[in-house]
C-alpha cells in the first residue's frame, strides 16, 4: 500500500500486523454485539426474529391496507401463515440462540467494521480521498442497514408467508423446523444488506476504471431480467409483491449507473485540466 508524502512507508510485515489488529478489533466489536443480543434473548426472538410469524406483523398489515386501497378487499391480507415451528434436535434451540446472536452482532457492529476497513486502507490514499472517507463509511453503513431492513421487513416476510403456507394438499400440514425458519430470517437480511452496497461497489470499480456507465447501460436489460427473476422466486405469485421487491433493486442499479457516469465526468475533467496545464499534445 503506497503512502502519500508525509506518511511513513510501511513494510509488508507492518501491513500484515495492521491487518491483524484491524481484524481483531472488528471481531471484538462483533462479539460485543453478539453478547448484547444473547443477553436480550426475549426481545431478539419474540419481538424481532419470530415477529414475522404473526399476522399482526407490520408488513402484513401494510399489505392488507394496500389491498383495500386498491379495491382488492382482503386479497393480500394475511390471516394465517399456515405452519408451525418445531425443534427436532437436543441442542437445536441453543445453537439457534448462538447463531442469531452472531448475526445480530454482525449487524450491530457493521458501522464500526466499515470504519476499521476504511482506517486500514486510508494511509494508501491521497489526501482528498481520505477526506471523503468519512462520507464513504457513513454511506456504506447506511446502505447496509437499509438493505438489512428491506430484507427483514419486505423480502423475509414474503418468503415466509409464501413458502411457509404453500401446500401440495390440504391434508398436509407444514411443520417447519426451527433452523430452517431461522436460516431464512437471518440470511435474507444479510444478503440484502450486501446487495444494497451495489452503488458503492460500482462507484469504486468506476474509480479503478474497471466499469463505466456505457457498459452498465448495455447490460441494463439483462440486469432487469435477473432482478425480476429473483423477485419472482422469493415473493408470492402476485404482481404487486414482485414489483415491491423489484423496484428498490432496480433503483440501486440505476444509482450505480449515475455514480459511474459522475466518476467518468470527473475523470475527463481532471484529464482535461492536466492537458491544459501542460499545453496541447504534440502530434
Amino acid at each position: 500500500m503506497a503512502a502519500e508524502a508525509g506518511h511513513k512507508e510501511m513494510t509488508f510485515l507492518e501491513h500484515l500486523e495492521e491487518l491483524r489488529w484491524t481484524l481483531v478489533r472488528s471481531a471484538i466489536a462483533v462479539v460485543i454485539g453478539m453478547v448484547a443480543a444473547f443477553i436480550g434473548k426475549e426481545f431478539v426472538f419474540d419481538k424481532v426474529v419470530l415477529a414475522a410469524r404473526s399476522p399482526d406483523f407490520i408488513t402484513y398489515r401494510v399489505l392488507c391496507w394496500v389491498s383495500r386501497q386498491l379495491g382488492l378487499g382482503d386479497g393480500l391480507c394475511i390471516k394465517d401463515l399456515g405452519f408451525d415451528l418445531q425443534n427436532i434436535t437436543m441442542s437445536g434451540q441453543f445453537i439457534t440462540h448462538l447463531m442469531v446472536s452472531f448475526v445480530a452482532g454482525l449487524i450491530i457492529a457493521s458501522p464500526y467494521v466499515f470504519w476499521e476497513i476504511w482506517r486500514f486502507i486510508a494511509p494508501g490514499l491521497h489526501a482528498r480521498e481520505r477526506r471523503m472517507g468519512g462520507y464513504a463509511v457513513g454511506f456504506a453503513s447506511l446502505l447496509f442497514l437499509a438493505g438489512a431492513a428491506f430484507g427483514y421487513y419486505v423480502m423475509a416476510p414474503m418468503s415466509i408467508q409464501f413458502l411457509g403456507g404453500y401446500q401440495v394438499s390440504a391434508s398436509v400440514r407444514n411443520m417447519i423446523s426451527l433452523d430452517s425458519y431461522i436460516s431464512t430470517v437471518t440470511s435474507i437480511p444479510l444478503w440484502s444488506g450486501l446487495v444494497f452496497e451495489l452503488p458503492l461497489i460500482v462507484f469504486m470499480l468506476a474509480r479503478m476504471g474497471l466499469v463505466g456507465p456505457d457498459m452498465l447501460r448495455s447490460y441494463r436489460r439483462h440486469a432487469y431480467v435477473g432482478i425480476l427473476v429473483i423477485a419472482a422466486i422469493i415473493t408470492p405469485p402476485d404482481v404487486s409483491s414482485q414489483v415491491l421487491v423489484s423496484l428498490p433493486l432496480i433503483a440501486l442499479y440505476e444509482a450505480g449507473i449515475m455514480l459511474a457516469a459522475r466518476e467518468e465526468r470527473r475523470y475527463q475533467r481532471r484529464n482535461g485540466e492536466v492537458r491544459g496545464q501542460h499545453g496541447p499534445e504534440r502530434s
